[in-house]
């Protein structure tokens, strides 16, 4: 593990506007906020300048897509050398015409851009329609060397797979964030909602006992894409909120409202990691002289590829 120290980790969970410039003022006063309240690594959720866009197929939504460097890590940069916190802010890249991705940057306490994670699985719901704006991750999963922390970040769709905290965690990372833009759609809500939900939660906290690390899911709260019927919101996304930190041993040290904008600061403690690693030794007992498999895309009954070749 690359630090010894404690450090704490500050979880903004907030509605969105439709404008992103008033998105970025607003993550700017919640940064400070976090910083004042002991945070010292700030992570947004996920398209934090907008509201979450891919609920429909819009050629014209592209135009939120910023560069990186753009005005958004301009003003995150900012803000992390004003508070020396280190910031962790989703974005929507666009890295050329026609070429965009969702991407999280990374900015350590002195402001400087450390580099960024381009998120790798991509969904494709219905009002999840991300595979239609986003080009899937092309630099692999990363963590960074910050002031306080080793950090690595992946991206809502991500937070399902095993795979990318494995890798992540493989790297040294300490703590694994998770910005996300996750709801239910309100006709299912009574039926599904709370199984969605505990099963969202749980995954994560698996990735925290199976990798020895400290997770972090940092989701935003309101409902989005509705329309008026007769007073009452229908149909669009009612994002459940619920960002929360788990520890190395699955323990959810704390969580948020499913409605409310909150701001969640936990202290993440080294030596517990390294009592936890050590008493579970998953990383010990890994048999990676048998993996091979998981490269493939679906495997046989006899343990091969299956097909012609080992595609």
């Amino acid at each position: 593990m690359s630090k010894t120290k404690k450090f704490s980790v500050g979880l903004v969970q907030m509605h969105c506007d439709a404008d992103p410039e008033a998105n970025r003022e607003k993550i700017v006063a919640r940064i400070r906020e976090a910083a004042k309240l002991g945070a010292q690594i700030v992570c947004t959720q996920e398209l934090f300048t907008s509201h979450y866009f891919c609920q429909r197929e819009d050629s014209a939504l592209f135009d939120l897509a910023e560069p990186i460097p753009g005005p958004s890590t301009k003003v995150l940069s900012q803000i992390a050398k004003e508070c020396g916190v280190v910031i962790v802010g989703s974005l929507f890249e666009r890295r050329a015409a026609g070429l965009y991705h969702n991407t999280a940057v990374v900015h350590d306490a002195d402001g400087s851009l450390l580099g960024m994670y381009r998120k790798m699985h991509i969904p494709d719901d219905p009002l999840y329609y991300e595979k239609y704006y986003f080009t899937p991750g092309d630099i692999g999963f990363r963590a960074f060397e910050t002031k306080f922390a080793k950090l690595g970040v992946l991206v809502c769709w991500d937070q399902w797979y095993p795979e990318g905290a494995r890798l992540t965690a493989l790297q040294g990372a300490d703590v694994l964030f998770y910005p996300t833009a996750i709801g239910w759609h309100p006709s299912e809500k009574a039926q599904y909602g709370a199984a969605q939900a505990d099963a969202w939660r749980t995954m994560q906290r698996a990735h925290a006992i199976s990798n020895g690390v400290y997770v972090c899911a940092v989701n935003r709260v309101g409902h989005e894409g509705a329309t008026e019927v007769a007073g009452k919101k229908e149909g669009g996304l009612e994002f459940w909120g619920g960002s929360f930190v788990s520890d190395p041993f699955g323990v959810v040290l704390k969580e948020g409202s499913r409605t409310d904008e909150e701001i969640l600061v936990v202290e993440c403690d080294p030596a517990h990691q390294e009592s936890v690693r050590r008493n579970w030794p998953f990383l010990r007992d890994r048999r990676i002289d048998a993996y091979g498999g998981i490269t493939q895309r679906y495997l046989d009954g006899t343990g091969s590829a299956g097909g012609s070749g080992s595609r």
